[in-house]
């Protein structure tokens, strides 16, 4: 039987704020390609126009400005391709509500179907599932699975879906280097199990003496329930 193909999307966009209903717009999108939960090396990003300033706050996080984004395409431009990259995979977001609340807002705003929320994979929950009252940005994964997120002195949607797929991995369970060791323990274990010689089973017979000692110990009783 031919193995089964996992097609995923790992996913992040930049923006110029945190509500696209009171004027934010989406300002990059990065996508990243996993294939059976690996990175094939088929990445998108786009850095899109968004027809309005860019909020001192915004533009500290991720560094993208009105004149730098003033010649990119406009979201319209490149739903296209960005719908037809994504396909129907999963699509795997640290904070997905975020996102997909933004991406789904351009989406509408061409007219175009939104994003289901069912088929994101939301990382941040998935962290929180496994290391509760644990810290669960970005950074502080890539610090606690030992990922280096050194060129990470801004936010960027292209790096930070390189950064999530390889968190997304070690959350699902990584390369468990424990394996191996479990794996050769539980042979060398069964290989003794194996090898061990049976001891000959004890005699359960009473000795004559023994044998003498009961019935004198019965004579002592009276009235013994198995007599009753």
């Amino acid at each position: 039987m031919a193995e089964q193909t996992l097609r995923e999307i790992v996913l992040d966009t930049e923006t110029t704020g945190l509500d696209p209903n009171s004027g934010d717009r989406v300002v990059e999108i990065g996508c990243v390609e996993l294939v059976n939960h690996l990175p094939t090396g088929a990445t998108k990003q786009w850095y899109l126009n968004p027809d309005r300033d860019m909020p001192e706050g915004a533009f500290r996080i991720h560094g993208l400005s009105a004149e730098f984004l003033s010649d990119k395409p406009r979201f319209g431009d490149i739903a296209g391709d960005f719908l037809d990259f994504i396909g129907d995979s999963p699509l795997i977001i640290h904070n997905a509500d975020f996102d997909l609340k933004f991406l789904n807002a351009e989406l509408r705003r061409i007219g175009k179907e939104s994003l289901a929320q069912g088929r994101a994979i939301d990382t941040v929950v998935l962290a929180r599932r496994k290391f509760p009252g644990a810290q669960a940005n970005l950074d502080a994964l890539c610090k606690r699975f030992g990922i280096d997120n050194s060129n990470r002195s801004m936010h960027g949607a292209l790096l930070d879906s390189e950064l999530l797929a390889e968190v997304y991995l070690e959350l699902l369970g990584g390369r468990e280097p424990g394996l191996a060791l479990t794996e050769t323990t539980g042979s060398a274990a069964s290989g003794a199990k194996a090898a061990r010689t049976p001891r000959p089973s004890r005699p359960h017979a009473p000795t004559e003496a023994e044998a003498e000692a009961h019935q004198a110990f019965l004579g002592r009783l009276s009235d013994p329930i198995w007599n009753q």
